[in-house]
């Protein structure tokens, strides 16, 4: 099963270019080990704090992860990049935490329900908007397209906006 982690690093003022580029080298680089699946950047949103940035990587499971993190490339990049940050954050991700970064992730029934507030409105979008054109389609085919239009719209358009509305909610921690 692909594990998913994802690192926050704070970088340190002035190092900002530097970081981002060799930050970019270095991700590409990283897909020579064969476990990696996936590595993405996430900046932060505009007028947010611009010194934090975040990474997301998959692995083809936790035997690649840590072969990748034990590596010489790895260790390598992590002196140099140590350098220029503050020291990283490292969490894997389980299911809903993957949309929810933060060095601690809300409780899981904010999770559920911050989603609820993003799949509700887009699947009554999408089954107005392509119903029609699926009807006459076998419904596992139906399901799949709408299940990959969903995933899409999702991930890129709704979740980050529903994160960002709800953001002051989903961390505030009970003091009890």
């Amino acid at each position: 099963m692909a594990i998913h982690v994802a690192i926050t690093r704070r970088i340190l003022p002035g190092k900002e270019q530097e970081f981002k580029e060799s930050l970019r080298n270095f991700l590409g680089q990283s897909f020579i080990h064969e476990g990696v699946q996936g590595a993405a950047i996430i900046s932060s949103f505009p007028g947010a704090d611009n010194n934090e940035i975040g990474i997301l990587r998959t692995f083809k499971d936790e035997k690649e992860r840590d072969e990748f993190y034990n590596s010489e490339q790895f260790n390598r990049w992590e002196a140099y990049a140590s350098t220029l940050t503050e020291p990283a954050v490292y969490r894997q991700l389980t299911g809903l935490e993957a949309w929810f970064r933060s060095s601690t992730p809300p409780p899981r029934w904010k999770m559920a329900i911050a989603t609820l507030c993003g799949v509700f409105p887009t699947s009554l979008f999408l089954f107005y908007a392509t119903g029609w054109l699926l009807i006459d389609l076998p419904a596992p085919f139906r399901l799949l397209i709408t299940a990959t239009l969903m995933v899409g719209v999702l991930t890129w358009i709704v979740m980050p906006m529903v994160i960002k509305i709800l953001k002051a909610w989903l961390t505030i921690r009970n003091p009890h």
